[in-house]
Formats: structure tokens, sequence, C-alpha cells
């Protein structure tokens, strides 16, 4: 029986056309800045879906072009992103734009704050306590090296936190009783209520799971570097793949008041690498 070669040419073209979709659908998306000091690219991770869509929504829109690095420290992070920045005069306050909107936080276990990383910029947990990300301000990890005993100091502390955290939103629902005992001048009362407390704070941070670096941070944090108090308080959604060099460009820049450089530095322009 002769085969319809045609039709089976057809079919393969098919087969491919929706593989090659299908892993185009699948593959990362860059995305190319142009900046005053040199190019930088970022690979976005497609496990934060909400962050990525919304980055590149952004760019699409130009909402980064003629922004500027408003906010750099040496040895932890460049940051940018805030909308007001295009046409700031040089003394304005910047890190106070935004787009109206914020994004909700992407936390995954498997990203971390080392060398080169890209994460949202977010208000702090008073007014933001889901730690919902800025719908357009990010930064860049530059960070620094760490020991490793600076790492298990910084776990223990940490997991301090919590037992405070925890015993604070004990202490809350002890407020008129706090209140009575300080008007009556009860300190025996207020130190025994303070160990009850404590204890039962205690007890209950034993039911969580602990705070601890993996075995990949360690190496990363005490080879390359990042910022790793960062963890859990920030969405990462990508890193940089090219330009890092521009990257250190950009964090040596002398700085004034609240860490603007004091030269702009400007995204020119913000581009999906095709």
């Amino acid at each position: 029986m002769k085969t319809n070669r045609i039709l089976t040419l057809a079919a393969l073209l098919v087969l491919l056309a929706t593989c090659g979709c299908s892993k185009r659908n699948n593959m990362n998306t860059h995305i190319k800045f142009e900046t005053t000091q040199g190019d930088i690219t970022v690979v976005l991770y497609n496990e934060t879906p909400q962050h990525r869509d919304n980055f590149i929504k952004l760019v699409k829109e130009g909402v980064y072009d003629s922004t500027l690095f408003h906010r750099v420290i040496k040895q932890f992070m460049i940051q940018a992103g805030d909308p007001e920045s295009k046409t700031a005069s040089d003394t304005a306050m910047l890190g106070g734009g935004d787009v109206g909107y914020t994004i909700p936080a992407e936390f995954n276990d498997k990203f971390f704050h080392k060398r080169g990383v890209l994460a949202a910029a977010r208000q702090g947990d008073q007014v933001n306590p889901e730690k919902a990300s800025s719908g357009c301000q990010f930064y860049i990890v530059t960070g620094r090296k760490f020991r490793e005993a600076q790492l298990l100091d910084m776990e223990a502390s940490r997991n301090e936190q919590r037992v405070e955290s925890i015993f604070n939103d004990l202490a809350r629902q002890h407020m008129k009783e706090i209140y009575k005992m300080r008007k009556e001048n009860d300190n025996e009362g207020l130190l025994e209520l303070q160990d009850t407390l404590e204890a039962k704070a205690r007890e209950l941070f034993k039911q969580e799971e602990p705070f601890k670096f993996t075995p990949q941070q360690i190496a990363a944090y005490t080879t390359i570097g990042g910022a790793p108090h960062l963890d859990g308080e920030y969405t990462i959604f990508g890193e940089v793949t090219e330009g890092m060099e521009t990257v250190e460009k950009i964090e040596a820049a002398k700085t004034g008041r609240a860490d603007r450089p004091v030269m702009d530095i400007r995204i020119l322009k913000a581009s999906i690498v095709e």
C-alpha cells in the first residue's frame, strides 16, 4: 500500500510546529536593560508567573524606559523602576512611585538572594504584612560573602525573631490584663505573665519548621555572596544572565541622600530579547 507522502509531510509539519510552539511557551523570557552604564540582561522565572507576566507587560508598555537606578547600596543591591524618576529633579526623594497596584508574594524555596538575582521591592511589614510586591519597582542583588558561622548566627537570630513575634501575638490577647497590672504597679504579676507567655511562645515555635539555610544557600553565600537576610521576605523572580559588570559599575556609583546616585544612572530602554 502506497503512503500518501504529501499528507504524511503535512502531518509532520503540523507536529513540528506544535512541538515548537510548546517549547517556546516553556522557555524563559529574557529582558535587556540598556543603561547609561552598559547593558544588563535578566531571565524571568516561570515559577513566579504573576511577577513574570507583570514585568513583561510593563516592559512592553515602556514603563521602565528613562527610569533611574534611584537607590544604590554597596555590597547590597541596586534598585530601579520608580516611574516618578523619569522626570525627577536632582534633589527629589525617590522610591515612592508606583503603577497603582501590587503583586501577591510568590515565594519559592528554590530561589534565594544570591548575587545577581532579580527581586521585587515592597513596602514594609507594618503596612504590608502579606509582603505583597511593588507593581513596578525591582532590585538586583550584589551582596557580599559570608562565613558559615555568620549564617548559623543569622539562622538563630531569625528563629528568635519568630519566637518574639509569637510572644507579641500572645501578649496582644492579654492587653486588658496587662493594662490593669500596669495601672496597679503589679510588677510581680507582669513578670509572671511574661514568663508564662514566653514559655508558651517557645512551645508553639517548636511546632513550626525552624528557619534553616539549605546546603545550596550556604554554598552560594560563602562563595559568590548575596543578601541572605532578605530570604523569605521579598519575591525573587529572575536573575542576571549577562552584564553583571554593568551592575558592578552601578553599585560603585557615588551616592548622596537616600542612597541615590549623585550622577543619574538611567535605564534608556527595556526590551524583550527575541
